[in-house]
């Protein structure tokens, strides 16, 4: 099968013929691969960043995968050959503690396809039966492939806020990119706040109003008075940070309001918060890793009864590495998703 390869860190990914994967046991399953989304996690693989979350090279790339079965072991009843599926990334076991209260992404056996394992930038990716979950007849794999990893970390940070965005609150959502332009959509899902989206980019902003957030106000220096002025001085009841930088971070903390909760979703930054801030206005930090496999399938579902959309933009596999440099350079609106063949 072809597969795009990172031999070496720092280097342009290789098109390669590459073995196909084979069924070795009987819990697992063999997906032709419809739609790979292309992540800003891919960038940071490649940069020799993501070690710590299990990476050896080589490595077959891809997280956000979504297929067809192409064939399943002999102990898997859930899906068969031909089922239009989408795939979870980790790997979970089912029998450790945190897997048996559902909190798979904490699973003490944990692996993650397209980082520890090989993943979804080939023809063909090799899974186990608790990754799958069956996609509603109505729903194209290139077309909801990012909701694995992209779709799934909106959806479990902001259903972790939502009994804090009620009638009456206001929700910021910083950088309106992959991930933020699904947050957007989902804190009107799920949560009643006035939702205000936050990116320096003009089009992305536009974005954020056509999916349905009440406000959009450019980011940087300006953006945390604007918040206030909108709020009638008090601040944000809950702001997502999906960017992750120095500056975003201190710009989320200082239009939090009183009591709020900063929720931080993209990383590579310092927080500049004191235990006193914290202390006295109580407020509070919370992180987010991904999600569960539940947050998936629920998920799924809010697309196929069409309540929330994906933005995205197709391209062929071998054209992964002009699709990572444009994602590096910015120049991707919503998703990127590769489609093999």
């Amino acid at each position: 099968m072809r597969a795009a390869l990172l031999r070496e860190y720092h280097t342009r990914l290789e098109l390669v013929d590459h073995p196909t994967p084979e069924i070795t046991r009987p819990d697992e399953v063999l997906v032709r691969v419809g739609g790979a989304g292309v992540c800003a996690t891919d960038l940071h693989a490649i940069e020799g960043l993501m070690e710590p979350a299990g990476v050896t090279l080589p490595r077959v790339l891809g997280h956000e995968n979504a297929g067809w079965v192409e064939a399943a072991g002999e102990l898997v009843t859930t899906v068969a050959a031909g089922d239009p599926v989408i795939l979870y990334p980790p790997y979970s076991c089912g029998l450790c503690v945190p897997c048996r209260r559902g909190d798979d992404i904490h699973c003490v056996n944990h692996d993650f396809t397209g980082l520890s394992l090989d993943g979804g930038f080939a023809d063909y990716v090799l899974v186990r039966e608790r990754s799958v979950i069956k996609l509603p007849d109505a729903l194209a794999p290139a077309e909801v492939a990012p909701h694995a990893d992209a779709g799934l970390t909106a959806y479990h940070a902001v259903r972790r806020m939502a009994h804090l965005m009620k009638p009456g609150t206001t929700a910021v959502v910083i950088g309106i990119g992959g991930v933020g332009h699904i947050a957007v959509q989902l804190a009107r899902e799920l949560g009643s706040s006035r939702v205000v989206a936050v990116d320096t980019e003009g089009d992305r902003l536009a974005l954020a109003r056509e999916l349905g957030a009440d406000e959009a106000i450019p980011g940087g220096d300006g953006a945390p008075a604007a918040v206030r002025e909108l709020t009638d001085g008090r601040g944000a009841d809950v702001v997502f940070d999906f960017v992750g930088t120095d500056q975003t971070h201190a710009a989320s903390t200082e239009m939090l309001a009183r009591a709020g909760t900063f929720s931080v979703i993209g990383y590579g930054g310092n927080l500049p918060l004191t235990s006193m801030e914290l202390v006295v206005d109580e407020k509070a930090v919370v992180a987010n890793l991904v999600g569960s496999w539940t947050d998936l399938y629920e998920l799924i579902q809010l697309h196929a009864a069409g309540r929330v959309t994906l933005k995205v933009e197709t391209h062929p596999l071998d054209a992964i590495n002009d699709v990572l440099d444009k994602l590096r350079d910015g120049g991707i609106i919503g998703r990127a998703v590769l489609v093999p063949g």
